[in-house]
C-alpha cells in the first residue's frame, strides 16, 4: 500500500483514477484488466530496485507510463519524476469528433491540470504542450503548467497555442534565468508574447531556437540572441513585430537560419561568422549575411511577387558568393531574368519551382541568365505549373 498522498493521487471518492485520463475511470476504462492489482487494491512485492523502475518506467511512452502509474504503487511514486511530458489532444486521447470548442477545451484543461498536479517537475527532461484545436486557455492555468514543467534539468521545452483571440499569452521569461534555464537546450513558442525576454538571462545551452507567431521586437529578440552563445539553429515564422533582425556575431556555432513570413521585417543583418544554411520566405528586403564565405545552401520563397528571380540572379551572387545549392520558389512572375552581374562561381545544384505566372509576357527562356552564371552548375531543375506553356521560348 502507498501513503496517503500516494493513494490520493489516484483515488476520488473510491474510484481509481488513471494519470492521463484524470476523469475518475476505472483500471478497467484504462485498458487494465479488471481482475488486476488495481481492482483489488493490493500489489505484488515488487523486488527491483527504484532507481531500475524509475529507468524502465521513463522508456515507456506516455500513456503506457500512465497506466502503469494506475496499477503500480511503485509505478506511482515514480510517474512523479517522469522526464517526458508530451500533451496534446492526440497524446491524451481526447475524442474531437462532435465535440464543441468548449467541451474539447475543458476537457484537455481537465486532463492536463490532473497530470501536472500529479508530476512533482523534477526529473522532466522534456516538455511538450500543443493545445490545438482547443481555444481561449486560461493564462494563470498555463502558467501553472509552465512553472511546474520548467525546473532544473530540463533540456526541451515546447509550448504552442492555438489562440482566437488576437490577446496571446505571455510567456514568463523569468522562468528561463538562472539554474532553470540554463539546461535548456531546444525552445519552441508559439502563439504567444515575449515581453519582458530581457528578464532570460544566459541560455548557455540553448543549440535551438523555434519561434512561430510570437510577438517580439527585433531590439528583445537580440538582447536575448547575444546571452545564447550555444545556438546552433534558429527558426522565425510569422513573428511580424520584427522590423530589423540582427544576428550577433558571439554566435560563433550558428550554421542555420530560417525566416518565414514574417511581414514586417525590412532587414536582415547577421554577422554569424560560420552560418552555412539560409532559408527566407516574405517579401523582398535588405540582407546582409556578414561573412558569407560558408553560407553553401539557400532557399528563397518568394511568391506573388513580380520580380524574384529577377532579384535572385542579381543579389545572391553578391549576398553568398560561395553558394553550392540553391532552391527558388516564385509565382506571378512578370519580369524577365536579366543578365547576371556576378557570378554563382561554386553553384552546384539549381532548382526554380515557379507557380503560374499571370503575365504572359514572361520570357522563361530569359532562364538562362542562371546557367550563364553558373559556371560549375551540375544540377537543374525546372518545374512548372502543368497549365502553363512555354510558347514564348523558340
Amino acid at each position: 500500500m502507498g501513503t496517503p498522498e500516494q493513494m490520493e493521487a489516484l483515488s476520488i471518492q473510491g474510484q481509481t483514477q488513471d494519470p492521463i485520463t484524470g476523469d475518475g475511470s476505472t483500471c478497467s476504462a484504462a485498458q487494465i484488466k479488471a481482475d488486476s492489482n488495481c481492482a483489488k487494491g493490493t500489489e505484488p512485492p515488487v523486488q527491483l530496485p527504484e532507481d531500475i523502475l524509475h529507468r524502465i518506467h521513463a522508456l515507456m511512452p506516455m500513456r503506457d507510463a500512465a497506466q502503469a502509474a494506475c496499477v503500480s504503487h511503485a509505478f506511482l511514486r515514480s510517474w512523479r519524476y517522469y522526464p517526458c511530458l508530451i500533451l496534446s489532444v492526440d497524446s491524451l486521447g481526447i475524442n474531437e469528433s462532435g465535440s464543441k470548442y468548449d467541451e474539447l477545451t475543458r476537457d484537455f484543461v481537465s486532463r492536463v491540470d490532473h497530470i501536472m498536479q500529479n508530476h512533482s517537475g523534477m526529473g522532466v527532461k522534456e516538455f511538450r504542450l500543443q493545445n490545438y484545436p482547443c481555444s481561449t486557455m486560461d493564462p494563470g492555468t498555463v502558467d501553472r503548467w509552465v512553472q511546474v514543467a520548467i525546473t532544473p534539468g530540463i533540456k526541451e521545452f515546447e509550448l504552442s497555442l492555438f489562440e482566437l483571440s488576437d490577446i496571446k499569452y505571455s510567456f514568463p521569461c523569468s522562468l528561463l534565468s538562472g539554474e532553470r534555464g540554463s539546461s535548456i537546450q531546444s525552445l519552441a513558442l508559439s502563439g504567444c508574447s515575449l515581453r519582458s525576454l530581457a528578464q532570460a538571462g544566459f541560455m548557455s545551452s540553448l543549440t535551438n531556437l523555434d519561434l512561430h507567431s510570437v510577438d517580439v521586437t527585433g531590439e528583445e529578440l537580440f538582447r536575448f540572441l547575444s546571452n545564447s552563445y550555444a545556438l546552433e539553429k534558429i527558426s522565425l515564422g510569422n513573428c511580424s513585430n520584427i522590423i530589423c533582425l540582427k544576428i550577433p556575431c558571439q554566435l560563433q556555432k550558428l550554421n542555420f537560419l530560417g525566416v518565414l513570413d514574417c511581414h514586417m521585417l525590412e532587414m536582415i543583418d547577421s554577422n554569424a561568422p560560420n552560418l552555412s544554411t539560409f532559408s527566407c520566405s516574405g517579401l523582398q528586403i535588405h540582407i546582409s549575411l556578414g561573412h558569407a564565405s560558408l553560407v553553401r545552401k539557400i532557399r528563397f520563397h518568394c511568391d506573388y511577387l513580380s520580380n524574384a528571380l529577377h532579384y535572385a540572379v542579381t543579389k545572391l551572387p553578391l549576398i553568398a558568393p560561395n553558394l553550392q545549392i540553391l532552391y527558388l520558389s516564385t509565382s506571378d512572375e512578370t519580369m524577365n531574368i536579366p543578365t547576371a552581374i556576378g557570378k554563382f562561381l561554386q553553384l552546384k545544384y539549381l532548382e526554380i519551382i515557379l507557380h503560374a505566372p499571370n503575365s504572359q509576357d514572361f520570357d522563361f527562356c530569359s532562364l538562362i541568365s542562371f546557367l550563364d552564371a553558373s559556371p560549375a552548375l551540375e544540377t537543374f531543375i525546372f518545374r512548372v505549373s502543368l497549365h502553363l506553356s512555354l510558347k514564348n521560348c523558340p
